[in-house]
């Protein structure tokens, strides 16, 4: 729902449960009752706000592919990260399940600096792109996903950072990229 809204202002979300076996028709029987009590169901703002969305959903998705392309290419060259993960790379392990599969590879991606200091460090220079956790909106957002893992439940790599693209101009956000790197490399190389 995050990418049908497309501006970070609007929370929506469906369950589904099993018609076939037991614990599905528990639980269904349990959420009609919710929904039936305290109408568990999208208020009309939010039903304007996804339509809002939907209307420029194709336009915004192909901007936001064809900038993490960009940028993806950009960053596998780089000499200061150790791996993007993209499926548009014909580096990536299943780029051509993806090949086969997509049109586009998405607006979603992270790349591997050394450790975890530099990821901090790269996360904290960037100036275009906003440091924050979420996805599909207009703007594009980095995050330090190990930092947000808790401890006994991490699994992402300590250098991991993720980015979901916006619709700012590709060339903008590989400078931003650029600069931060290169300040994030001073401060841990020192």
């Amino acid at each position: 729902t995050k990418y049908l809204g497309g501006h970070s202002d609007v929370l929506l979300g469906t369950i589904s449960c099993s018609p076939i076996n037991e614990t599905g028709k528990f639980i269904a029987e349990r959420l009609k009752s919710v929904q039936t009590s305290i109408g568990a169901v999208a208020s009309p703002l939010e039903c304007w706000l996804t339509l809002r969305g939907l209307r420029s959903l194709h336009v915004r998705v192909e901007r936001q592919c064809q900038t993490a392309m960009k940028l993806s290419t950009y960053l596998d060259g780089h000499e200061h990260i150790v791996k993007v993960h993209y499926p548009g790379l014909t580096s990536h392990p299943q780029h051509a399940t993806a090949k086969r599969q997509m049109a586009m590879y998405g607006g979603m991606l992270s790349f591997e600096v050394k450790n975890e200091s530099m990821a901090m460090a790269v996360a904290g220079a960037v100036s275009t792109i906003r440091r924050a956790t979420s996805l599909g909106g207009t703007e594009t957002l980095i995050e330090h996903r190990a930092s947000i893992e808790p401890p006994e439940r991490r699994t992402s790599p300590p250098g991991l950072l993720r980015m979901s693209v916006g619709l700012e101009d590709a060339d903008d956000l590989i400078d931003d990229l650029k600069i931060a790197l290169d300040i994030a490399s001073q401060i841990c190389d020192n």
